[in-house]
């Protein structure tokens, strides 16, 4: 009796990822600084990474495509994360600030 409530499935991943996904979404929503809404977008990508390795492992047992996926967003995240930090750096530089409500003042 104890095993099968001591034992993790795919619901409680998905839960997981729902909950991670919330607070990236919240924070996404709230934050006005860009290292604030940076960190919810990566937020988001670790929940959608905990899917893909979470359906995988369920789906098929000798499948890798899942993890491989995964590594592909993280490269993916790396990649959006020195970008948007490069946009913080010339916003604060501009403006001295990095408020993302005040970042249409870089147009060119």
């Amino acid at each position: 009796m104890w095993s099968s409530l001591t034992t993790i499935g795919l619901l409680h991943y998905l839960v997981l990822a729902a909950a991670v996904f919330c607070c990236g979404l919240f924070v996404m929503m709230t934050k006005r600084n860009a290292i604030g809404v940076l960190i919810g977008v990566e937020l988001l990508l670790n929940s959608v990474n905990i899917n893909f390795v979470a359906f995988n492992r369920y789906r098929d047992v000798g499948s890798t495509d899942g993890e491989v996926t995964a590594l592909f967003v993280i490269v993916l995240a790396a990649a959006e994360a020195a970008v948007a930090v490069a946009i913080a750096v010339n916003l604060y530089k501009n403006l001295s600030t990095i408020d993302v409500d005040r970042g249409d003042a870089l147009r060119g």
